[in-house]
């Protein structure tokens, strides 16, 4: 499966630029990801891009607590995706739609620790006076990681389990995840 599938993907099964737009986030962190852990950049792109494809046709109704993903791995079996990619889609939702897998591999756990810390950092960028991702920093970050009521919908706990399930301090997975997220900002609109 090459990019320009799962971009086709992505877009014919998603028309909210904002879902979009968080999907472009969590595809470059996990190719920042696979560069460091010396794995397949364009697999781990490809699973981060179309984590949520189904997400939009599921939001709002009971069937996002249990088939969410489920489409998206129909759509990647027909095109023939691999099952590295299929399995990290599935396991990114381990703990929120039923029968969920837990990850079990590295590139699992980084789209799994990875997906929800993307959010909080464009929370972040939306409360700097000039809404841009080049204002954050890790600092910035790490401030507004202590303050729960912040972006309470983030779970802090799957995110810090970077430290734990990929040896990554959580510090250092805010910067790589910052970073990725700068290099794009515009693609991201922030």
């Amino acid at each position: 499966m090459t990019r320009e599938q799962a971009v086709a993907l992505l877009h014919e099964h998603m028309a909210n630029v904002n879902l979009r737009r968080h999907c472009y986030a969590v595809e470059a962190v996990m190719r920042a990801l696979a560069e460091r852990f010396g794995e397949d950049e364009e697999a781990w792109g490809i699973s981060g891009l179309l984590h949520d494809a189904d997400y939009e046709e599921l939001k709002g109704t009971e069937k996002v607590t249990t088939d969410h993903t489920k489409l998206t791995i129909e759509w990647l079996k027909k095109l023939q995706a691999s099952t590295d990619i299929t399995d990290a889609v599935a396991s990114h939702a381990w703990g929120y739609v039923a029968d969920s897998p837990q990850p079990k591999n590295r590139m699992q756990w980084s789209l799994y620790c990875c997906d929800e810390l993307t959010g909080l950092i464009v929370a972040v960028a939306l409360v700097k006076p000039d809404c841009r991702l080049s204002s954050v920093t890790v600092d910035s970050v790490m401030k507004k990681w202590n303050q729960k009521s912040f972006a309470a919908g983030a779970n802090r706990e799957q995110i810090k389990q970077c430290e734990s399930r990929l040896k990554i301090p959580l510090r250092e997975f805010v910067e790589i995840t910052l970073a990725s997220m700068q290099a794009i900002a515009p693609t991201l609109g922030l």
